[in-house]
């Protein structure tokens, strides 16, 4: 879960529903998008895959995002099950998006390496069941160009519409049952990344 747990997590983790070769991530879209990409299992031609797209680990940090899957062109959430090979050189390759000192040389260097790398990453604060701030980060990672590209159409594995299980935990929260939502999350673990160095991790 991405709750807080007895152990202290660390600032910087990535957390995740993961197997052996596979790993969660999360977007929202509007229907158009959405219900065809769940329905063919890959994302459609109108997937712009030109532009930069950003995937999320956290399930309850997507939630914060499309605000249960009731914000305008989010109203679909999909979990985007994808190659841990992918992920893993989308990690690699990444880039802070924000400088960061002690982590890249001096702005300068950052500049240039956001400039280059396919991917980027942000850490926001992770969110509680009730979408409230935790004191530890959860990975944004955003690819863009070749990255993007491969992400839907080598890396991508499945796609499942996960909007009914949004709002069943959201009915739940709405309803003072916090425990039964909460029995309904999606199990996101510690990910095997690494050392993460040039991300600050």
């Amino acid at each position: 879960m991405t709750e807080a747990s007895a152990h202290p997590v660390p600032r910087h983790q990535i957390r995740a529903a993961h197997t052996a070769d596979t790993l969660t991530v999360y977007q929202a879209y509007h229907p158009r998008i959405g219900v065809p990409a769940a329905r063919e299992g890959r994302f459609p031609p109108a997937w712009k895959r030109e532009r930069m797209t950003w995937v999320k680990p956290s399930f309850l940090w997507m939630m914060y995002r499309c605000g249960w899957a009731t914000k305008a062109d989010q109203e679909t959430v999909l979990a985007v099950e994808i190659t841990r090979a992918g992920f893993d050189r989308a990690l690699n390759s990444a880039c802070l998006s924000h400088y960061v000192p002690g982590v890249h040389a001096d702005r300068e260097a950052w500049a240039g390496a956001l400039r280059t790398a396919p991917a980027r990453v942000q850490w926001d604060p992770e969110r509680d069941l009730h979408l409230n701030p935790l004191p530890y980060r959860s990975l944004q990672l955003g690819l863009s160009g070749p990255a993007s590209r491969a992400y839907a159409d080598a890396w991508t594995v499945a796609i499942r519409d996960v909007t009914p299980l949004a709002r069943e935990i959201h009915g739940l929260l709405r309803s003072g049952e916090p425990e039964a939502a909460r029995a309904l999350l999606p199990v996101e673990t510690p990910y095997p990344a690494g050392p993460l160095e040039h991300l600050g991790a």
